[in-house]
């Protein structure tokens, strides 16, 4: 048996043997580690890079029904990654990418962070972003459902700040090749607030980053669901494909079933890892920068000013930011539960995005 690499498994690649000079501009600043990866898993090839574009390109003209604002190389090449260079496929999530703005005009509407909606679903951390990635070189989104004030923000306005979020992230190539992991604690989400997630707005969600946005999601982990959110499968199934019931796992309150999968050093306390607590604010001041106010700064009034003149008082009683809400699954080093082979089955995969 020859040695065994203590390297991370996305850097054990063979190094890219290829002449340096068949790297397009379009591979410029990836490491060697994750062009070799991008031609072993996604069956990219520098030397017929700018075909596979133009192929896809041209297939533009079947689809006179829809209003491709973006044709670029660059683009389109992270929709070839996220369907593996299946030319008609990558054209069908393009497609989709740009019918689902044309039918969900309002959401897409001052699509920025500045925007009030999304500006608030950020500084409550809608969502969070690791700033490491993963030992697959993938990036880490999290939510923490209970911070969910509904009063505040809408869940539109939320799947709005995801979608930016993601658009701002997939600007890396790095990511397009290496993709994405969501990891959403559950802690103290009330039934109460269980209840708003309906199938129309699940829907729309599934949508927008199921069928319609490139990126590749190694993983979506839920931690420490109530029984309800299992429930919520049912909602979901009849909207999701066959292949896709693969990378959502639930894992409840056995984190060690989540370390197995995302090592602890890659991860906050809140999840059992060696990082500290997750910051809030962290994403929001990268997205917002200067723009950025905490939450004692960025208040109801603030909001009137940009949006709204006259209204009453009860409103913004209503509306006004209330203390974030903390996750309760800080774990303890050597408090974890071990679970028998078999004996909990919500470490299955039940539903995946692909």
């Amino acid at each position: 048996m020859g040695p065994v690499s203590l390297l991370p498994k996305y850097q054990q690649l063979n190094p890219w043997k290829g002449d340096l000079a068949k790297m397009t501009h379009l591979q410029a600043g990836l490491s060697p580690e994750t062009i070799e990866k991008a031609r072993l898993e996604l069956n990219e090839n520098p030397d017929i890079l700018h075909q596979d574009i133009q192929q896809v390109r041209d297939m533009i003209i079947t689809r006179p029904d829809i209003g491709f604002l973006r044709t670029d190389d660059a683009f389109i090449l992270r929709f070839l990654r996220a369907r593996k260079f299946h030319q008609a496929d990558a054209f069908r999530l393009l497609a989709q990418y740009f019918q689902y703005r044309q039918l969900n005009l309002d959401m897409f509407k001052n699509f920025k962070a500045d925007d009030p909606g999304i500006k608030r679903a950020l500084i409550d951390g809608f969502p969070g972003v690791l700033e490491n990635r993963d030992h697959y070189g993938r990036k880490i989104l999290l939510l923490f459902a209970a911070n969910w004030d509904q009063s505040r923000n809408s869940f539109t306005d939320i799947l709005r700040a995801i979608l930016l979020s993601l658009e701002v992230l997939i600007e890396d190539p790095e990511l397009q090749i290496n993709g994405f992991l969501l990891i959403i604690d559950w802690s103290n989400f009330s039934f109460k607030q269980a209840s708003k997630l309906t199938p129309s707005i699940l829907r729309l969600a599934i949508e927008g980053l199921q069928d319609s946005f490139p990126a590749r999601f190694g993983g979506v982990h839920f931690v420490n669901q109530p029984w309800y959110i299992h429930a919520l499968y049912t909602l979901i199934k009849p909207f999701l494909k066959d292949k896709t019931r693969k990378r959502i796992f639930l894992h409840g309150n056995n984190l060690n079933s989540l370390h197995q999968l995302i090592h602890p050093e890659f991860l906050p306390s809140e999840f059992g890892g060696t990082l500290p607590p997750y910051d809030m604010g962290t994403w929001a001041r990268t997205l917002l920068g200067p723009d950025y106010s905490d939450e004692n700064d960025y208040t109801h009034t603030s909001y009137n000013a940009m949006y709204v003149k006259h209204t009453s008082s009860n409103l913004e009683r209503e509306c006004s930011p209330k203390p974030m809400k903390r996750s309760q699954s800080v774990v303890e080093a050597g408090t974890l539960k071990h679970e028998e082979k078999g004996e909990n089955e919500n470490t299955q995969p039940l539903l995946a995005l692909d």
